[in-house]
């Protein structure tokens, strides 16, 4: 694992959350998109090496609404970047660990996978890398 790549939070409302984050860190957003597949529109902002990462849901069925539900907004993963997301999945996966999503393409030109938050403390664990 290179570093955090970013921390994921799960919003209701993206602009309002935008307003937020802009006062806390003290910047607008780097950069704004949707990815359809996940049904979510997503806003990220640098902080240091990292990033933070708005998830908000385009579909009321999509898993983001789905955690909104469930658990509020709030912390949804926290993401590593790696090298070789390939490599690095087999690994885990010797160790025990599953993988619940991916690989696939996510937002930030980033091929993402998700370990299952059963087998990391309760924490749902993203794995990126750059698409090349």
């Amino acid at each position: 694992m290179k570093r955090i790549d970013h921390i994921g939070i799960a919003v209701r409302n993206l602009s309002e959350a935008e307003k937020v984050f802009t006062d806390v860190l003290g910047s607008d957003p780097i950069k704004t998109e949707t990815v359809a597949d996940e049904s979510v529109r997503v806003s990220f902002f640098q902080s240091g090496e990292s990033k933070v990462e708005l998830l908000e849901s385009t579909d009321p069925d999509g898993p983001i609404a789905r955690h909104i539900a469930k658990r509020g907004e709030g912390l949804h993963h926290v993401a590593f970047h790696v090298d070789d997301l390939n490599d690095e999945l087999d690994r885990l996966r010797k160790l025990g660990y599953r993988v619940i999503s991916g690989p696939k393409p996510g937002a930030d030109q980033k091929t993402i996978a998700f370990l299952h938050p059963a087998d990391s403390s309760k924490v749902l664990v993203e794995l990126c890398a750059d698409r090349v």
